[in-house]
């Protein structure tokens, strides 16, 4: 394989992106044929297979994930160069990837851009997903940094705390226990909830918190963004286990209602976590160490 291309590796990264051999051309801006002889020659390098047709598009082999895999490391080893150069050339530079949870969308947009002031030289991107996507953009170096809850169990990634993060249950201002206090989580079960979609972290939350008051939760509507699950709540669609970093405002304008229950606000933790087997560079360590140590400017307050 020590005669694999740089040019073949981006040609089979840039088919499993798009699926197809014309979208890859055009994001290599290349032309099709161009592509094509790229992975002609990979396979024949490889002896294997891989990419296979699946339907109109073209998916991954076993020996085709395992390049793909492959071509993420080199890409990322190039990345990590090119940043070294230009530190070597004086000063901090180069390029941080952020990955948040979208509940970590409400503060952390300005701590990245309170960063990116400071630093001038560094070019910062932002990518936002549930927990799963983000931790599987940490493994394949989508990212380098990614501000999240719960660290892997695997201990995979170096996790400095930030700060509290609570949840909460929230109801529209009629709701029949608005008013109640300090009543027992047994009092949801007769409840409709908006939940995140699987492989949120609020979600997986939510699912213990429920399961260590024995009530098995009724869901409603299953919705992948905070903002619709509010406005569902507020159009008395049913009730909502959500980060109170998310409904503050909503909160104090009466627009919801915290509902009081005995065990709530369960109070989690923000983390800024990194891989621990990739090399931190001085753009990835100068803005890590920003965070943390500028936390308390940005983090929300109270529940």
């Amino acid at each position: 394989m020590r005669g694999v291309t740089l040019k073949q590796l981006r040609a089979l990264r840039a088919i499993a992106d798009t699926g197809s051999v014309t979208a890859a051309a055009r994001e290599l801006f290349v032309t099709a044929p161009a592509i094509s002889m790229q992975i002609r020659q990979f396979e024949q390098l490889a002896g294997l297979p891989l990419l296979e047709r699946a339907g109109e598009k073209f998916v991954l082999t076993a020996a085709g994930r395992e390049a793909l895999r492959a071509a993420r490391t080199v890409d990322a080893a190039i990345d990590e160069f090119e940043t070294t150069l230009e530190t070597l050339r004086g000063g901090v530079a180069g390029h941080v990837s952020v990955g948040l949870v979208s509940t970590a969308k409400y503060f952390a947009p300005r701590m990245v851009g309170a960063f990116a002031r400071t630093h001038p030289g560094v070019k910062v991107s932002m990518t936002v997903g549930n927990r799963e996507q983000m931790l599987r953009a940490l493994r394949e170096f989508s990212i380098d940094i990614a501000i999240m809850g719960r660290p892997p169990e695997d201990q995979s990634c170096a996790a400095d705390p930030i700060g509290d993060h609570p949840h909460l249950i929230v109801a529209d201002p009629a709701h029949r226990l608005a008013r109640r206090r300090k009543f027992d989580p047994a009092l949801l079960a007769e409840e409709t909830f908006v939940v995140r979609e699987p492989g949120s972290g609020t979600r997986n939350l939510m699912e213990r918190f429920l399961e260590q008051a024995s009530v098995a939760p009724r869901y409603g509507l299953e919705i992948d963004s905070n903002e619709t699950i509010k406005q569902a709540v507020m159009a008395g669609l049913g009730v909502a286990f959500i980060s109170a970093h998310t409904v503050a405002a909503e909160l104090a304008d009466g627009r919801l209602v915290k509902l009081d229950v005995r065990g709530l606000p369960m109070v989690r933790t923000w983390y800024v976590m990194r891989r621990l087997d990739r090399r931190l560079l001085p753009a990835v360590r100068a803005m890590q160490e920003f965070i943390v140590a500028n936390r308390a400017d940005f983090l929300p307050t109270g529940t």
